[in-house]
């Protein structure tokens, strides 16, 4: 009897392990799935460049991390993000033609980076080409409307052209989407009154009160001190040919 009662005994055990056993692999079995058939998925492709500290101020850079891709992984991001860095480095040197060189090649590699085409736009500011520099920004802006540079570089370029209510308007949004610790908004500003003053209407067509005309000079002074720059034409982020409250874009 009592043999027979082991034996039950051992049967139930047995089977209680069993029934727990198997839950533990049903429980575990979803994971495991999971990981067999999980695929990582790929970056972003995005043109890798390294920080460039804000005061140089020159040249757009796009977004993505910090470093280059590998060649040997994905070699046309590769080429994309040389010939970027050859770009701006070219843009920094105001060897304009050199730099539009590289941006074109950027730009046959990827037709939409709006950061090139906004460097490009750029570059051709500096060679005195403003009709176009501004398609550039214009094709900038249609692929990302918030390229808060392709603003201030479409405002240059109309500007050249003598299109005052165009550039102003830009202007305006370029001040509209910078930071409020942005270098460059005193150039913004002060252009808005240069350019009023030029169509001479309303309170804007006078030249601004002298505190606040020496303020703008002296914001002016201190973000071309910032940029390392002459005031020959640094920008929030390319390089652009004007004096003053012009330059580029960021």
């Amino acid at each position: 009897m009592t043999a027979r009662v082991n034996r039950r005994l051992l049967v139930v055990l047995a089977t209680a392990a069993a029934v727990a056993a198997g839950g533990w692999l049903l429980a575990r079995l979803p994971r495991f799935y999971d990981r067999s058939l999980a695929v990582e998925a790929p970056a972003a492709a995005a043109v890798a460049l390294p920080e460039e500290p804000p005061a140089l101020g020159i040249a757009a850079r796009p977004k993505g991390p910090g470093q280059a891709p590998d060649p040997r992984r994905d070699p046309r991001q590769a080429e994309i993000h040389a010939r970027f860095q050859q770009g701006v480095a070219m843009l920094h040197a105001r060897r304009y033609e050199e730099a539009m060189t590289a941006f074109h090649r950027v730009l046959e590699l990827a037709p939409r980076l709006p950061e090139a085409q906004v460097n490009m736009g750029y570059a051709l500011l500096g060679l005195g080409r403003p009709e176009a520099a501004r398609d550039f920004f214009r094709a900038a802006i249609e692929v990302r409307p918030t390229q808060a540079n392709a603003y201030y570089g479409l405002a240059e370029a109309l500007e050249a052209l003598g299109e005052l209510e165009g550039a102003l308007g830009a202007m305006r949004t370029y001040i509209h989407l910078s930071p409020p610790d942005d270098p460059y908004l005193a150039r913004a500003r002060s252009a808005l009154w240069e350019w009023e003053a030029r169509l001479g209407r309303g309170p804007w067509g006078r030249p601004p009160p002298p505190e606040i005309a020496e303020a703008l000079e002296a914001a002016r002074r201190r973000a071309e001190a910032a940029a390392g720059g002459d005031g020959a034409g640094a920008g929030p982020a390319g390089s652009g040919p004007r004096r003053g409250p012009a330059g580029g874009g960021r």
